[in-house]
């Protein structure tokens, strides 16, 4: 059988894997991306989420068939500085206990954020309700989601001064 290409984080990788493996490992186990957390291997936890074409999907429950030619991203890939708003939240307000859960939650606040900048407490509720956090982390979490929507709004611009003389 041939190699499945697939597109992570911006690169291709030429995976010779049985098509039916799920993203997980072939993310952990071929392609050394440890970021991406084991938790239950059913979908239930969160600890697996990344994006696929933008969506937070679970790695777990994916097989690397039904990945190729879409655009996978880890959160290796989420930013390569650590400079996306959910990070720098994250660590301001100093989220993760034991961390396991973390780039699960993060990827899934990513998602949440570019689709609804301004997310209510009901819209960070049912995007969170899908993940465990075992140290139970939910009310710096939900502290960190509205750090990271406050960071990444677009910031007001002060208004263009009149030349003196000119017409109002």
């Amino acid at each position: 059988m041939p190699p499945i290409t697939l597109n992570v984080n911006g690169k291709a990788h030429a995976v010779d894997v049985d098509p039916q493996t799920p993203l997980l490992w072939v993310l952990r186990d071929t392609l050394n991306m440890t970021g991406t957390k084991y938790g239950c291997g059913i979908a239930q936890c969160g600890a697996c989420t990344v994006h696929l074409d933008g969506e937070a999907t679970r790695a777990c429950a994916t097989a690397v068939e039904d990945v190729q030619g879409r655009k996978i991203t880890t959160i290796e890939g989420l930013s390569a500085d650590r400079s996306h708003p959910a990070q720098l939240a994250w660590i301001a307000e100093q989220v993760p206990q034991c961390g396991y859960c973390q780039s699960g939650m993060l990827m899934t606040t990513a998602e949440l954020l570019k689709r609804k900048p301004k997310p209510t407490d009901a819209d960070i509720d049912e995007a969170i309700s899908g993940h465990i956090c075992r140290c139970g982390t939910y009310p710096r979490l939900r502290k960190a989601i509205k750090t990271a929507a406050a960071m990444a709004a677009p910031k007001p611009t002060a208004p263009k001064p009149v030349a003196k003389g000119a017409a109002r």
